[in-house]
């Protein structure tokens, strides 16, 4: 493979990184692509480099926390991701775009509404599959599913500088998997509802 290939092939794994990992964990993956760029471990392009920035990086981890935390709290985090439906897909968005270039052009446009497309469609699996979750007494399975996010967030941004052929297979595999799971999801939602709905007396 060529440099230019490569880099092309990178551009496409970063960008989807971004769109993928903001439906799961914006915070995480902005905070843990800043501090990797800004102490020299990855190159970020050009448009992303802000994410480098002090006050990004203390914004980010701050926001992290504060999600870690409501995460783990049955009840809190569906409220935390119902709000987050505003904020992690345009940033999802916003951030594949970013990863395209720094200037708007025909690709930036396209990057920014699949990034889009892609972060709602995990942050929708995420938010049901938890909604689902919460119905069971204990925490530890909501501690569990909180705790894979955050692994597998981590575990993509790795495999998207250092393998990003490898990440975009398993990108289309879990695609695949979504388009198969989401309305099996809301059915569950649904089922979930009408057990919950008060019966007329």
């Amino acid at each position: 493979m060529t440099p230019s290939e490569w880099q092309v092939l990178e551009t496409v794994a970063v960008a989807s990184l971004l769109a993928w990992a903001s439906g799961l964990r914006l915070y995480l993956v902005v905070f843990a692509l800043g501090l990797a760029g800004r102490l020299g471990y990855i190159e970020l392009p050009a448009a992303l480099q802000v994410l480098q920035h002090p006050w990004v990086i203390g914004t980010a981890g701050f926001l992290l926390v504060v999600e870690f935390l409501a995460d783990k709290v049955p009840g809190i985090d569906s409220a935390w991701d119902a709000f987050h439906t505003f904020i992690r897909i345009p940033a999802g968005a916003l951030l594949a775009a970013g990863a395209t270039g720094d200037t708007l052009s025909a690709l930036t446009v396209a990057a920014g509404l699949l990034g889009g497309t892609l972060a709602a469609g995990t942050h929708f699996a995420k938010s049901g599959g938890r909604a689902l979750i919460n119905a069971s007494p204990e925490p530890f399975s909501n501690w569990g599913a909180s705790l894979t996010e955050d692994a597998l967030v981590l575990t993509g941004v790795w495999l998207a500088f250092a393998h990003p052929l490898v990440f975009l297979v398993l990108l289309a595999a879990f695609v695949a998997l979504l388009i198969w799971l989401l309305p099996k999801l809301w059915r569950g939602i649904k089922t979930l509802l009408q057990r919950l709905r008060p019966t007329a007396p």
